[in-house]
């Protein structure tokens, strides 16, 4: 009789403990990232510190608007963080990769992107204007960019927002570009306005408005080519629980004037951070 029941235990335990296994494994399987980085006590972010004021380095440091968020994420995780300076070219391929957990970059929301990655609330405005040398009247509107050389960052969203608003000048019976020359950051496209290499240079508000502000006497603003559009952060098209997490953070800063503190800080003005309507139709 206790031999039975013996039997009739381990069996039972070993059908438990087959259970338990499963049962762990699925859990395993089904782990998303944000509890992953929870469970891990790490985070991994991709970011192009080339890209000022939003992420540049400085003395060997990340620092910028961007960083100053994700620092404030960062302790609400109580993680530890790992950020790595990448190319702009290779940002959003490797999210998809799994290179790394979520995207901690300025990263234009653009109607094809809203449709494979999941942005997050909008971290800044990102309008797409031209910036000239001053008192170059050559360019005094931005349909003065016909037949002109035009730069910006290869396959950044200006590089889009650029090809469009020429073929818009062409629809309307004017010249295109002289050129469009792509370069792999943005500073590069700075130095070659400054050095007569282009004619205008095409960037987003913001970092143009800084530029400005850092050297009145060799750069001013023509206009936008865009209607007006933002910055989020992303993450991969799974992960809506942590791209969720982050926009909650990212309101809450808006909220308690933080968001205002940072954009005094490094803009010295103040951008719309809105919780609707930034998405394009047919958005993760």
């Amino acid at each position: 009789m206790n031999t039975i029941t013996g039997s009739i235990r381990k069996f039972a335990l070993l059908a438990v403990t087959a259970l338990t296994a499963n049962t762990a494994a699925t859990a395993a399987s089904a782990e998303t990232t944000l509890e992953n980085i929870r469970q891990t006590g790490q985070v991994t972010v991709g970011t192009e510190a080339a890209f000022p004021p939003f992420e540049f380095v400085e003395n060997g440091k990340i620092v910028g608007y961007g960083k100053d968020i994700l620092d404030i994420i960062i302790a609400d995780l109580g993680v530890e963080l790992n950020q790595l300076d990448l190319p702009w070219q290779g940002i959003l391929p490797g999210v998809l990769a799994g290179k790394f957990d979520f995207v901690a970059t300025s990263v234009t929301i653009k109607p094809d992107r809203a449709k494979q990655y999941a942005f997050t609330v909008p971290i800044a405005e990102g309008t797409t204007w031209i910036m000239k040398r001053k008192g170059d009247t050559s360019v005094m509107s931005v349909d003065d960019l016909a037949g002109k050389v035009v730069g910006t960052q290869l396959a950044s969203g200006n590089e889009a927002a650029s090809k469009a608003f020429e073929e818009d000048m062409k629809a309307r019976g004017l010249d295109g570009f002289g050129e469009l020359k792509l370069f792999t950051s943005y500073p590069e496209v700075t130095l070659a306005l400054a050095n007569g290499t282009l004619d205008v240079a095409v960037q987003n508000l913001p970092n143009l408005a800084v530029i400005i502000k850092n050297q009145p006497d060799l750069f001013e603003l023509v206009g936008p080519i865009t209607d007006v559009s933002y910055f989020g952060w992303v993450t991969r098209p799974e992960d809506t629980d942590l791209r969720d997490y982050l926009s909650e953070q990212i309101l809450k800063m808006r909220d308690s004037g933080k968001i205002d503190e940072l954009q005094d800080k490094w803009f010295g003005f103040r951008m719309e951070i809105p919780s609707e309507g930034y998405l394009p139709e047919g958005a993760l």
